[in-house]
């Protein structure tokens, strides 16, 4: 099997080929009773009773995903991506890719007992980090990660803001409070707890001013920090809406140059296909498009009253003009 068959086995987003889409659905499958194994594994009276069961499922992973691991790191230089191009470089900045980084990170403890002998049972929580690996096969947490870069520095603008209005109400909450509450309000890392709880409007309650000037300042932050704290969701819930205008604009353009012969043979619909997954788009968005392509395309056609031929009505730029062979003619709408 060659470099290039593995690369396209393990890279998701080749779901129409068999192989890979047995691959993908194994390591999804694998994942997740990973981090159920993680859960139950904290139960003592479960792990009393089924340690050895949990111990052998971890080194079969262990195997598994360490195959996968190296596989991944010798198949990276075949990706599109120029970063991971060249036999050493190339598969060292896959190396420290998050994902590639991810996997490295919940196997290192394993290796680390078995051969140091150091017991690090305590990290086995790490191994919930698999859950991240899934990302790989959900086309919902490419978008959001799609969207958690494309808005990062306004995000981050927004969270600064935030974070320096937390620090604000806390330090005025404790020249407020500090005399009459020393306890909750001895220090401005200790306001800081108030504060956050305030500003997030969850309101535990367990921490409350007693002063006049710190319930004014209280009033003041809880109507401001309504908006404040929502800022950051209104960027994601924005950023959400422009990522998936452009995912479905650029199926519709995909659609209407597969449909300029009216026509839409087996390759077209492969890549349409190949198209739709990559994007994510649901069967129902795409077979939606693809109807108001069709309509679209028959408002450009007519049949002549004086031969009784279909005539296509295009762009004049659209070359070739005139017959094409297929029993239409086109001609400009344009004159």
């Amino acid at each position: 099997m060659t470099r290039k068959r593995l690369y396209l086995i393990l890279d998701a987003g080749h779901a129409e080929d068999p192989l890979a889409r047995a691959a993908d659905i194994f390591l999804v499958a694998l994942i997740s009773l990973n981090v159920l194994a993680v859960i139950f594994e904290s139960m003592p009276a479960v792990y009393a009773a089924y340690g050895p069961y949990f111990n052998a499922f971890e080194i079969f992973s262990v195997i598994i995903f360490s195959i996968e691991y190296v596989t991944r790191v010798w198949v990276a230089v075949e990706s599109d991506n120029p970063r991971y191009k060249g036999s050493i470089k190339g598969r060292l900045r896959f190396m420290l890719s998050p994902l590639a980084l991810i996997d490295l990170i919940v196997l290192l403890p394993f290796f680390i007992d078995a051969l140091l002998g150091i017991d690090l049972r305590m990290l086995r929580a790490l191994r919930l980090l698999r859950v991240f690996r899934l990302t790989r096969y959900a086309n919902s947490m490419n978008l959001l990660l799609q969207v958690l870069r494309d808005e990062s520095s306004i995000i981050s603008a927004a969270m600064f803001v935030l974070l320096m209005m937390i620090t604000v109400a806390a330090s005025v909450t404790y020249l407020a409070e500090h005399e009459a509450q020393p306890e909750a309000f001895g220090s401005i890392p200790h306001a800081l707890w108030w504060a956050v709880v305030t500003m997030t409007t969850i309101g535990y309650g367990d921490v409350v001013p007693q002063t006049l000037v710190g319930r004014i300042c209280a009033s003041v932050i809880g109507i401001i920090s309504v908006g404040m704290v929502a800022l950051p969701a209104g960027i994601l819930a924005s950023g959400f809406n422009e990522a998936l205008h452009k995912r479905r604009g650029a199926y519709e353009k995909l659609v209407d140059h597969v449909l300029e012969d009216g026509v839409i043979d087996q390759d077209e619909q492969a890549a349409l296909r190949e198209l739709q997954e990559e994007l994510g788009l649901s069967t129902h968005d795409a077979a939606a498009m693809l109807r108001a392509g069709y309509r679209k395309n028959e408002h450009l056609r007519a049949v002549c009253p004086e031969c009784g031929t279909t005539v296509e009505f295009v762009n004049p730029d659209h070359k070739p003009d005139g017959n094409d062979g297929s029993g239409s003619r086109r001609v400009s709408k344009f004159g």
